[in-house]
């Protein structure tokens, strides 16, 4: 998956400055996910481009986690997460972009400087309802679509290649992607937990109670939790009539690569739990020792959320010996 960013406004190649990659190298990074790659096909005064390649290990992605497929073995191993954009790209914005994300920049009045801006994503999975541009527009993009030339035996039609243009920061076009590109894709590889709500509002406290799409933003981001998204939901209205969103950005960022490690079966079988209880409004719940110190963090809040039991191997072995056992 290719992510490129170009700046036309003189001179360019002060990308490069914002971005904290050299134009003139070309650079390697290990990711969570495989590896990353920045280099810039073209650099000079008028024009710069700087280019992101991702690329996911496939096989990482599934190797001693055989069952965690939805949809079976088979899927698991055949499918375009190696390759589609998707929230992967997020994950490597923060690792490999973290300070022009996190608006750092030297001279420091440089992240604060408009720019002529384009971002290319390519092969983004196509949507019927137009979602790039019902994101990206009111924002103040110029959205484009085209489809990704394939082989006649591929499925022709199924990806676009994405650009957006505006006059903007780094800053804020980085944090519009990386928002926005797991909305789009709207299928996390990761857990989606509490920490992920504060993570949306943290980089779109500026400009997400507003958007005119905000529901569907933050639905399809927190697709796997209906329940942390209408929390969400309720925070962007009330946000959106007291105009407090600002105050989000003076938090300080978090090591986000914990937050986005991979989706596991475990997670969704305590996600699946969660979403349960939250329906439900439950009060208390009583789990296992062994479970206790993964719902503490995970399940949500309750009046008295920790208890144990035996198990029902130990107590007919308790019995056998001739000793009691209290379930």
């Amino acid at each position: 998956m290719l992510l490129t960013l170009t700046s036309t406004t003189r001179p360019a190649r002060d990308l490069g400055l914002l971005l904290r990659k050299h134009p003139d190298r070309v650079q390697s990074f290990e990711l969570s996910v495989g590896s990353g790659r920045v280099f810039y096909p073209e650099a000079v005064d008028d024009r710069c481009t700087a280019a992101l390649l991702l690329d996911v290990d496939p096989v990482g992605l599934v190797r001693g986690r055989p069952s965690s497929s939805e949809d079976g073995l088979v899927d698991a191993y055949v499918n375009d997460r190696p390759y589609a954009i998707s929230s992967f790209v997020s994950v490597a914005i923060a690792r490999i972009f973290g300070a022009a994300l996190g608006g750092r920049a030297e001279p420091p009045e440089l992240a604060a400087r408009d720019m002529q801006l384009e971002a290319v994503m390519i092969p983004v999975a196509k949507t019927q309802d137009d979602l790039p541009a019902r994101l990206f527009e009111p924002l103040g993009y110029v959205v484009k679509a085209s489809d990704v030339d394939v082989p006649a035996t591929a499925r022709a039609g199924a990806y676009q290649r994405i650009s957006v243009s505006a006059k903007i920061t780094v800053r804020e076009l980085l944090t519009h992607l990386y928002v926005l590109i797991p909305v789009m894709d709207a299928q996390k590889h990761y857990w989606v937990g509490d920490a992920e709500v504060d993570k949306l509002f943290r980089r779109g406290a500026n400009w997400l109670p507003s958007h005119p799409e905000r529901e569907l933003i933050a639905k399809r981001y927190l697709k796997r939790a209906p329940g942390l998204a209408r929390a969400a939901l309720a925070r962007l209205a009330a946000l959106d009539e007291g105009g407090g969103g600002a105050a989000a950005t003076t938090r300080a960022d978090v090591d986000e690569s914990a937050l986005e490690r991979p989706l596991r079966l475990q997670d969704r079988r305590i996600e699946t739990v969660a979403a349960v209880l939250r329906e439900g409004a439950v009060k208390s719940v009583v789990v296992s020792a062994a479970a206790r110190a993964i719902s503490s963090q995970r399940l949500p809040a309750t009046s008295a959320s920790t208890g144990s039991w035996a198990s029902t191997f130990r107590c007919e072995n308790s019995r056998a010996r001739g000793s009691g056992c209290h379930m």
